[in-house]
């Protein structure tokens, strides 16, 4: 048998290595915040006929905005978030894409500060909303258990394990792949903790049920009983799930990558933190490991 609660602590040192990787590479080389929380120029332009995503790309690197993100509204439309234009930039891009076909229309809008720091705030505000909700309906699942809130803290420990382990993992590559933090990217993360709740629900309720059938086994011993009988379960899950992500982000296309993106990396993280990082999490606190490891940290 797997003796996954003791090696708990090798677990857990690896989600605060990547952790700690994602916040060193935010320092040294910041955020890759999409205009979304940073403010910037959204053009919507429609031509009179077909026009290639690649032709718009190069013509916006022609202006020295490669970092736009171009989105198509259709076979002749496109959505284009970019850094602030000034209007002379307006004007010559235009100008560039006038030559690729007749523009029907198109209309530019900015995306001021306030409005991405307003953005910024509800974006954090909707994740604590969510963890806040489900630490509340795990406590009143599991009421009939000593200390009910514990599972619910546990969940939320692995929920704020997922999240982070996604911005670290951004952090790391967002710039060499030209992704960027933006609306895609929250939708993605709530997206991410709805699975990964859901798996982390089913690990407890296998607990709940071993604890209720007695014995003299210690609660790490039971925990580690209902890991091994649900890890089969939780891989094939997640194996069938990656296998569908994958596949819509490589013919998909650029429109929903990010969403994708972070779907991918939150299904990998919430089938980790539901088996090595929630449990293990419970664990410790119902056996007193918490505790002396806050008191050590002091």
């Amino acid at each position: 048998m797997f003796d996954i609660v003791g090696k708990k602590w090798y677990f857990i040192t690896l989600s605060i290595v990547i952790i700690l990787c994602g916040i060193i590479f935010a320092g040294v080389n910041g955020m890759p915040w999409g205009i979304d929380f940073t403010g910037g120029t959204v053009l919507t332009v429609q031509f009179d006929e077909v026009v290639s995503h690649d032709a718009v790309e190069a013509e916006l690197a022609g202006i020295g905005h490669d970092e736009a993100i171009i989105q198509n509204s259709g076979e002749d439309a496109f959505i284009i978030r970019s850094e602030e234009l000034s209007e002379a930039e307006q004007d010559e891009l235009m100008g560039n894409l006038d030559q690729l076909a007749t523009i029907r229309e198109h209309s530019f809008s900015s995306v001021s500060d306030p409005v991405s720091k307003e953005k910024a705030r509800g974006a954090v505000f909707a994740v604590v909303i969510a963890a806040i909700g489900i630490l509340l309906y795990i406590a009143f699942a599991f009421r009939r258990l000593p200390k009910p809130f514990r599972y619910g803290t546990c969940a939320v420990i692995a929920l704020v394990h997922d999240v982070a382990i996604a911005v670290a993992i951004f952090a790391m590559v967002g710039g060499s792949l030209n992704l960027k933090i933006d609306l895609m990217f929250i939708t993605g993360i709530l997206t991410v903790v709805g699975y990964s709740v859901n798996d982390t629900i089913v690990v407890f309720d296998r607990i709940r049920e071993n604890l209720g059938k007695g014995g003299r086994q210690s609660f790490g011993t039971i925990v580690n009983n209902s890991l091994i009988e649900t890890l089969t379960r939780s891989l094939a899950t997640s194996m069938t799930t990656l296998i569908v992500l994958v596949s819509v982000y490589l013919f998909v296309g650029e429109a929903i990558e990010t969403f994708m993106l972070v779907l991918i990396v939150g299904v990998i993280s919430g089938t980790y933190s539901s088996i090595f990082i929630a449990s293990q999490a419970l664990v410790l606190w119902e056996t007193g490991g918490m505790r002396k490891l806050f008191r050590r940290t002091a």
